[in-house]
């Protein structure tokens, strides 16, 4: 492997600080894939060229990889075929060769880290996926996952007018039901090789009286649909998310929950979760709570501004009052719902909600690691500082001048190996086969 190396650069966004600063330079070293030092220079100390073999990023801005902390490398864009169907007519090779293009671009788009929220009927294959990144096999983010999500019998299953004669989709999360089988689902997950636990505190329960549309007879919908033909409903008793969070606390594994609704995201800040996702109908008091419990709020607005547009308004605004109140945020936009690749839309949106840029982009670091699990995690990432993992990203532009810079990534490291540089991917292709050169 390569001897440690210094990359200089001349605007560097700190995220501990949440400040832009000049002039400083990070040694790496590729055999450890940490950071041996950081260290700030003279005005004008290097002169027109940098030593040789360091990287020189003097003129772009640079920063730490992103983290993305709620994504589906098995998922790709809805525009492209609803969730049901990629689960029903995809075959296992056809998504796991997917998942490896997205992991591939989310790397190049400046993702170092995504954390990802459950399989999606893929049982346990992104811990697989996750091992083949960490083994060098495939490039990609280190990834934190969830393997298969928990939730009861007849909620997140997928089912069809026929369930009861077994045709029905391919299983996407574990059925559980009471608390001795929460506390057995949980260490299941752990000997799976789960990083995270994830369960639905709410789904869509009732799908079966009002489907959408039918083939036979010849109608389009049901005739009289109530208002709300299937809302999400709880899922989950008290008792029930309590064992999960205390089980997943004695293997020491963070807990994120899915909750749509008021009551399902409460009782999960309540039981102790590491972090809220999505909480359509989030309202001041829990807030309040989340602040008090210092559970993250992961919003994931780049897939409500899609699937939930015509409250949109009202997302943002329950956002921006989190915001002003001090919940901490983790920025993740359900990636793969919508493409693999476009991931700082979610920071555009934030943005957009009155987020400052400095804090957005700490919410894409440090806000990524701690809703990793901190040091649950086994490791450190999301800042600059001696012993922690060296990911760092430059883009084209400035963010402070041109909302659209986070698009423009021109280069990738991640664990001091560099993937992307001035724009055009490295180490892509491997030329290994030849026995005889």
């Amino acid at each position: 492997m390569a001897a440690p190396y210094t990359v200089h650069t001349s605007t560097l966004f700190d995220p501990k600080k949440k400040a832009f600063v000049s002039n400083i330079s990070i040694t790496v070293d590729p055999k450890t894939g940490l950071i041996v030092d950081v260290t700030e220079r003279k005005p004008d100390s290097l002169g027109s060229t940098v030593p040789d073999g360091d990287i020189d990023l003097r003129g772009k801005v640079v920063m730490p990889g992103l983290v993305d902390a709620h994504t589906h490398i098995f998922l790709h864009s809805y525009d492209e075929r609803p969730s049901l169907t990629q689960k029903r007519d995809e075959s296992v090779p056809e998504r796991v060769i997917r998942a490896v293009h997205h992991c591939r671009t989310a790397l190049l788009s400046g993702y170092t880290t995504y954390r990802d929220l459950s399989s999606e009927s893929m049982q346990e294959m992104d811990a697989q996926i996750r091992d083949c990144i960490n083994r060098g096999l495939i490039p990609g983010p280190r990834l934190f996952v969830a393997t298969r999500a928990l939730a009861s019998t007849g909620s997140y299953e997928l089912r069809t007018e026929n369930h009861a004669n077994g045709v029905c989709y391919p299983r996407g999360g574990e059925a559980i039901d009471g608390v001795d089988e929460a506390r057995t689902a949980v260490r299941r997950r752990i000997a799976a090789g789960a990083d995270i636990i994830k369960f639905f505190a709410d789904y869509r329960r009732r799908i079966m009286r009002y489907p959408p549309t039918q083939q036979h007879p010849y109608i389009a919908s049901p005739t009289h649909p109530p208002k709300d033909p299937n809302p999400d409903i709880l899922v989950f008793a008290q008792e029930e998310m309590d064992m999960i969070v205390k089980e997943a606390a004695m293997a020491k594994a963070p807990v994120a929950c899915h909750a749509g609704t008021i009551e399902g995201a409460t009782m999960a800040v309540k039981a102790g979760v590491a972090t809220i996702e999505h909480a359509y109908f989030a309202n001041e008091e829990l807030f309040q709570l989340m602040i008090e419990k210092k559970c993250v709020f992961v919003p994931t607005l780049a897939v409500c501004e899609r699937v939930h547009a015509k409250r949109f308004h009202e997302i943002l605004d329950q956002t921006r009052l989190a915001y002003k109140m001090g919940v901490r945020f983790a920025c993740g936009g359900d990636t793969g719902t919508y493409p693999h690749g476009q991931g700082v839309r979610e920071m555009e949106l934030l943005m957009d909600a009155g987020m400052s840029l400095e804090d957005t982009l700490e919410s894409c670091t440090v806000g990524g690691w701690e809703a990793c699990g901190k040091d649950l995690c086994g490791m450190r990432f999301g800042w600059f500082e001696k012993g922690l993992r060296a990911d760092l990203i430059a883009l084209r532009a400035d963010p402070r001048e041109d909302k659209r810079a986070l698009r423009r990534v021109d280069f990738v490291m991640k664990d001091a190996t560099i993937y992307k540089r001035d724009g055009k991917a490295v180490g892509m292709i491997r030329d290994d086969h030849e026995w005889d050169r």
